[in-house]
């Protein structure tokens, strides 16, 4: 039997699987569609019409948008299961055919309180989510839109994508239960993919209905279970509604000797640490974190990291001091020197457009410098660059000598002063070395605000330095072609100055 569109059931479930494959990559890789057209050759309005199913993507789309996606084949793999079954290129399809088009719970709902707590024990990941809704439109809010999504290896999609791959993330292990009050809640699944599941869960059950009207208030709760070869070191809460209290738990083995810090993204995209301290509770065997904030912005993004310091962990901090610099580096998810990232000119977001793409990658970002700084004291300051993680978006962060978060979004350097000095630097992409590098004392630098706002912000000092190096990042440079000639490397083992800051005078 057959739609409108002349498909089958079973034909339509491979377009969603396309459009589903296609928009989690551009999520991973922080493309919008806008920003992914001029790569792939083909206009945004094609792409838009690919992902909302009126359009089925022709082979060339596929396999450029695998490529600059950097899936893994994952793409081209979803567009021959079209072909196999039959769907060309030219076939059309209703706006409504074969995707369900039920929005998303919006401006209706507002969450009036959230409380997450994620905890391990015994190789196993469990999540438990509650959210206290409250319904403030006309309409009865009949169902609720939420997505488990899991990433191993943040800022190598490639790896992450062959490893789910050949261990997808099942609905066996995951075992997602969901009620509404003492009411159990019924599901519908939306996608299934091996690294991403979208679920509805909906406000009835085989017993019968329990719509949350206009005016009503309920808890919800979910739980489910991830193992930990499938589960990365970080947990990320996303606000996506109206919220106005936010709690979170982390509960950790104590013998593993946790260490745990929080990073918080705006919606301004400015990043930093969690504003206030964790509060830590040790009982019996394990090692609870606790942390809670007040309106938290819509669009604005939570994310806890954690490591282990035991000695019995693979890849703990004992292991971790065992490795060489660039190798802690490499183990920390930076990409290393060699890398044909590295060496291209990052390209730049169309803000405000690109806003949460450019929010993701800060966080990302963010997240990467927090977990390098638990390896390694930066007493002159550190940067890290969008490329060096993997996605060549125009953005860095740099973190001043003076523990100030510093965000770059589109960042070029339009003047600077004629007094140079030299320093030695370091770099996380080949961080066995470091360079003495010429660099101006003052530079003034144009960049943009996640409103696409043009800011132009003069750095002197220690801190022109750190910015010159991350901005050169975003043009494809490091910082070798800027030594002196027949200047090189020394071994970080004959470096002096770790631990200590840049000589610069007050004056610079």
């Amino acid at each position: 039997m057959t739609d409108e569109s002349g498909r089958t059931a079973e034909q339509n479930e491979l377009v969603k699987d396309f459009i589903a494959e296609l928009k989690h990559w551009r999520a991973v890789s922080s493309y919008s569609q806008k920003a992914l057209a001029p790569l792939v050759g083909y206009d945004s309005s094609y792409i838009s019409k690919v992902e909302n199913g009126t359009l089925i993507p022709s082979r060339e789309f596929a396999e450029k948008a695998d490529q600059h996606l950097r899936a893994g084949r994952a793409l081209f793999r979803r567009w021959r299961e079209l072909a196999e079954a039959g769907i060309g290129a030219e076939t059309r399809t209703h706006d409504s055919g074969g995707i369900d088009q039920q929005p998303a719970p919006g401006s209706s709902l507002v969450v009036e309180h959230e409380d997450a707590e994620l905890s391990y024990r015994e190789g196993v990941f469990r999540t438990r989510v509650r959210r206290l809704l409250h319904n403030v439109g006309a309409d009865p809010v009949t169902s609720y839109l939420i997505r488990i999504a899991v990433d191993r290896y943040p800022g190598d999609p490639e790896r992450s994508n062959r490893h789910y791959r050949q261990n997808p993330l099942t609905w066996e292990e995951v075992n997602l239960t969901a009620f509404c009050g003492d009411e159990p809640m019924a599901q519908r699944v939306m996608h299934d993919r091996d690294a991403f599941k979208e679920v509805w869960l909906l406000f009835e059950n085989a017993d019968g209905r329990f719509p949350l009207y206009q005016g009503e208030k309920t808890w919800i709760e979910y739980t489910y279970t991830v193992e930990e070869s499938k589960w990365g070191p970080w947990w990320q809460r996303a606000i996506r509604l109206p919220t106005r209290r936010l709690s979170l738990a982390v509960v950790l083995p104590a013998e593993l000797q946790p260490v745990v810090w929080g990073v918080q993204t705006s919606m301004t995209a400015e990043a930093s640490p969690f504003r206030t301290p964790f509060a830590r509770e040790v009982a019996d065997d394990v090692v609870t974190y606790r942390w809670a904030t007040d309106e938290p912005p819509i669009h604005g993004r939570f994310r806890v990291e954690w490591k282990f310091k035991s000695p019995n962990v693979p890849g703990g901090g004992a292991e971790m001091d065992n490795l060489k610099p660039s190798e802690q580096m490499w183990a920390l998810g930076i990409l290393q020197e060699g890398n044909p990232l590295l060496y291209e000119a990052a390209r730049r977001f169309e803000l405000p457009t690109e806003a949460n793409d450019a929010r993701r990658v800060v966080t990302e970002l963010v997240a990467r410098m927090e977990r390098v700084a638990q390896v390694h004291t930066f007493a002159k300051g550190m940067g890290v660059a969008a490329p060096q993680i993997g996605i060549g978006r125009a953005a860095a962060v740099v973190r001043t000598a003076e523990d100030h978060v510093i965000t770059l979004l589109n960042p070029r350097i339009i003047a600077e002063s004629a007094s140079v000095d030299e320093q030695y630097e370091g770099c996380l992409s080949f961080f066995d070395v470091r360079g003495m590098v010429p660099r101006p004392t003052v530079i003034e630098v144009e960049h943009q605000d996640i409103e696409g706002n043009t800011q132009i912000t003069e750095f002197s000092g220690g801190d022109a330095r750190l910015v010159g190096h991350e901005v050169d990042h975003l043009c494809g440079v490091l910082y070798r072609s800027r030594m002196r000639p027949g200047a090189e490397p020394i071994p970080v083992s004959q470096y002096r100055g770790t631990g200590q800051r840049w000589g610069y005078t007050a004056s610079t």
